[in-house]
């Protein structure tokens, strides 16, 4: 079955769906693309770019199917990719008909955790939908939405416990401004991309607070040594943290101007409330969520998180961030 010839459904009209439907277009001949938003399409359809988010990019409206119609979209494709924030993913499928994804193989683009079920979109995937995790995978960075509509040369990586279905699916990211390598660390790699959502919010948190280069650059030492603890304990196979997925995806989220969990970050390092600042931002930091949940999956594995705990401790706690990075800079080392 040539990867080129299957039906490509993108679920998500966010700035990372529609980066993805530009890189896949460079290889296949349409795209199924599902956004909510009725007037989205509906401009995506006379006009070819999207209203909200990268509105930069340009689209032929002859090879995108963009509709409303989630079950068409499902029902079309063959490979389905889901790219929407993790906080809407359990509300979007709770009253979907299951049996549509029957035979499909379906990649997260979600970067974050189900905050209902703490868990993972590849694990939310295999229970409610029943997709083997031989045909679940991940689509991660480090690579940002942004730089992706301006062409720069950008690394994605392609996890799936079958290398066979990473290297299908790696083949349609591949394009002139994006290099693509395949895992078989499915869980590894998207519990680090989860964490690193988190540690962007620190970083943000203590520029906002007037912290230097040389803290940050030992916050970030710190942190990949956390995802490594972490994920080591939840899922034990050998991997290299210092690779790109995951310690080059926890250094763009860190310090890169395009992300928005170190953006929201900054703004509560500055003195806005959590609620002004997602207010003020009008777009998901799916680090807000995570912190939370893996707080509640550490219960179970006890890994030290110092990080997590005192990101933890400011945006749900209400603790001063100058006091909980104050007591966090003792830890670190």
């Amino acid at each position: 079955m040539e990867t080129q010839q299957q039906k490509f459904g993108v679920i998500g009209g966010g700035s990372w769906a529609t980066a993805i439907v530009k890189i896949v277009l460079n290889n296949v001949p349409c795209v199924n693309w599902y956004i909510r938003n009725e007037e989205a399409v509906a401009h995506l359809k006379q006009y070819g770019h999207n209203p909200r988010y990268l509105t930069s990019v340009e689209f032929d409206p002859t090879k995108i199917n963009v509709t409303i119609d989630l079950e068409e979209v499902i029902k079309n494709s063959e490979i389905i990719i889901i790219a929407t924030p993790s906080a809407f993913l359990h509300k979007l499928f709770e009253e979907f008909p299951i049996e549509l994804f029957e035979g499909k193989t379906v990649f997260s683009a979600v970067k974050g955790i189900v905050p209902e079920f703490n868990a993972i979109p590849a694990r939310f995937i295999h229970k409610t939908f029943g997709t083997p995790y031989d045909k679940i995978g991940i689509v991660c960075g480090p690579c940002h939405a942004e730089e992706v509509a301006l062409e720069r040369l950008s690394y994605l990586t392609i996890a799936c416990q079958d290398e066979d279905v990473a290297d299908e699916v790696a083949e349609l990211f591949g394009c002139r401004y994006i290099k693509t390598t395949v895992s078989d660390d499915l869980f590894g790699t998207e519990l680090s991309a989860v964490l690193k959502n988190v540690y962007s919010i620190a970083s943000g948190i203590c520029s906002g607070l007037g912290y230097g280069d040389n803290f940050q650059s030992v916050l970030i030492s710190n942190a990949i040594q956390e995802i490594e603890n972490f994920i080591d304990e939840v899922s034990p196979i050998h991997r290299d943290v210092k690779s790109s997925a995951y310690l080059g995806d926890l250094l763009v989220t860190a310090y890169s101007k395009f992300s928005r969990n170190r953006t929201f970050g900054f703004m509560i390092g500055k003195g806005y409330s959590v609620k002004t600042a997602q207010m003020e931002m009008d777009m998901i930091a799916e680090g807000y969520y995570a912190v939370k949940s893996v707080m509640e999956i550490n219960k179970k594995f006890q890994v030290e998180l110092p990080i997590v705990e005192a990101v933890y401790n400011i945006i749900y706690e209400k603790i001063s961030p100058v006091i909980e990075m104050r007591i966090l800079t003792d830890k670190l080392s």
